[in-house]
């Protein structure tokens, strides 16, 4: 019987075949984010505006973007995305669009936008899966020459199918590229839109032109400043944070001739002393040749790791927003009558250095609590409650800092967080939420908290002024009744008297005004006042 059963299951293996990564997708979309039809569109613009921003500042040029989703029919929508980035060549086109994993990003460490070469395809895939449209791409380099392609993926092979393809003169100057999807979807305009993406992709980009053609009109966003961010730098992985599996295959792919240059070659901060002293602790021989390093030594190796100092990764990897953009950012978009920016010093998880930033914006234009988290400038709008960076907000004790909270800080507060690293560790692979590292936690809360004591001295102060300037109404309110009290006691004129009484209140000091107050009050509670 079990024989059987064996040989029948044999034979089911037998007429398998391997999927694609296309394929995968197409049956589990949902594990990019494409869960609804609302969230579907607000995943395809995300997608296209962040390719567009990553384009033009690795070409170090200020972005130009402009958006438009335009409804067709109902639930049938037309999204236009195109940017003044640097182009994309003619023979690139077709594998960026039309395969999935095509590209540099995921194999190299560098702070960006994308990391893991599935967005712009996915994107083309889906809308293929709902209308049957193909996508349509132009693109310039600035050589005077188009080219235009429409194009859908072959899920089975993961490789473009083209359905049009065609070159011309371009008829003004023009660098770039515009992208046009066909898809089902539903627009609405809420605090998980597309529009509160743009809102927010405004903020963390000040330095970035947005327009925006939506259902309901015409949004533009100027940008608040004419510098781009720093250049990251792309960084070699850190021992640290390498594990066994990783370790195993980086030996037996690379082109060094010793474990102990291996080392030092492959691994960003390893010197030849550090190389000899993990080999030495691991117990293994440093002039032996990679290959022949066996499982055993890999775990060796793993573990002698953790029992020397490393040197901490570099942080040129990283490029922050900086104080001043995120300043500018959320004055052009909230204008906050305060406002308070911290940026952490960069610290490591798992090998790979990160930077958190906060900006606490109180008052002004704000009517309620809003928070915004960001990842490599990119507002993360779902999953709010799975985030390292909620829970870290939550983490803060906002009473302290004389905050009304429930579970979140309450009132005209708004709230932004930006981790920045060469690899965000998401949740999933819809990169929606931040992976709660106990170090991430750490540092965000360390942040907050800073930020916090500032916003909690304008606010004392605030409070003060406030009470003291109705104080000084208390003393304006019975100069009436003092001065006709007087003018019966001493034979005076009121009207001198209560000028006097004025003039006295005006030029007296608030703390002098709160002592007497006080002493007031004090006679008062005491019942031993004279009258």
């Amino acid at each position: 019987m079990a024989g059987a059963v064996a040989e029948k299951s044999a034979d089911k293996m037998t007429q398998a075949r391997e999927i694609s990564v296309s394929e995968f997708f197409e049956k589990n979309r949902h594990l990019l984010g494409y869960d609804n039809k609302i969230k579907a569109l607000l995943i395809i613009v995300k997608e296209g505006v962040d390719n567009s921003l990553d384009a033009t500042e690795e070409a170090r040029i200020l972005p130009e973007i402009y958006l438009k989703v335009e409804e067709l029919e109902k639930e049938k929508y037309k999204i236009v995305i195109r940017d003044n980035g640097p182009g994309i060549i003619k023979a690139q086109i077709p594998k960026i669009f039309g395969t999935l994993l095509y590209g540099s990003k995921f194999h190299r460490l560098k702070q960006g936008r994308g990391q893991q070469g599935l967005g712009i395809s996915c994107a083309v895939m889906y809308s293929q899966l709902t209308t049957g449209e193909p996508t349509e791409i132009i693109s310039s380099t600035g050589d005077g020459r188009t080219h235009r392609y429409k194009l859908k993926i072959d899920v089975k092979k993961n490789e473009p199918i083209i359905i049009e393809e065609s070159e011309e003169p371009s008829k003004k100057p023009w660098h770039g590229v515009q992208i046009t999807f066909i898809v089902e979807g539903i627009y609405r305009e809420h605090k998980q839109s597309v529009l509160e993406y743009v809102k927010q992709t405004a903020v963390a980009n000040p330095f970035a032109d947005l327009i925006f053609d939506s259902p309901t009109g015409r949004l533009s966003f100027k940008r608040g400043i004419e510098q781009l961010p720093k250049e990251p730098q792309e960084i070699q992985p850190h021992l640290e944070g390498v594990e066994v599996g990783v370790l195993s295959r980086m030996l037996h792919e690379t082109a060094a001739r010793s474990v102990s240059s291996f080392l030092s070659t492959e691994f960003t901060r390893i010197g030849k002393t550090t190389a000899l002293e993990i080999c030495e602790k691991a117990g293994i021989d440093p002039k032996i040749s990679p290959r022949r390093a066996t499982d055993e030594d890999v775990i060796k190796v793993v573990k002698a790791v953790k029992e020397v100092k490393l040197t901490k990764p570099p942080t040129d990897v990283l490029s922050p927003l900086g104080e001043e953009l995120i300043e500018k950012g959320l004055k052009k978009e909230l204008n906050p009558e305060f406002l308070a920016v911290i940026s952490r010093p960069p610290a490591v998880y798992r090998g790979f250095p990160f930077q958190l930033e906060v900006g606490i914006a109180w008052g002004g234009s704000i009517a309620e609590p809003n928070f915004m988290r960001f990842a490599n400038r990119v507002p993360l709008l779902y999953q709010q409650g799975d985030c390292a960076i909620t829970k870290s907000i939550m983490g803060v004790d906002w009473k302290r800092y004389g905050i009304e909270v429930d579970k979140l800080p309450l009132g005209p507060v708004a709230i932004m967080v930006h981790i920045c690293s060469v690899w965000v560790p998401f949740t999933s692979e819809s990169k929606e939420a931040v992976a709660s590292y106990p170090v991430i936690i750490k540092e965000t809360k360390l942040a907050l908290q800073e930020a916090a004591r500032k916003l909690s001295l304008y606010l004392a102060g605030k409070r003060r002024a406030e009470y003291q300037a109705e104080r000084m109404k208390i003393f304006e309110r019975y100069a009436e009744e003092t001065a006709r009290a007087l003018e019966e006691l001493t034979g005076e004129k009121a009207e001198k008297i209560r000028a006097q009484i004025r003039k006295i209140v005006a030029q007296a000091k608030p703390e002098d005004i709160e002592g007497e107050a006080d002493d007031a009050g004090g006679a008062s509670e005491g019942g031993g006042g004279e009258e």
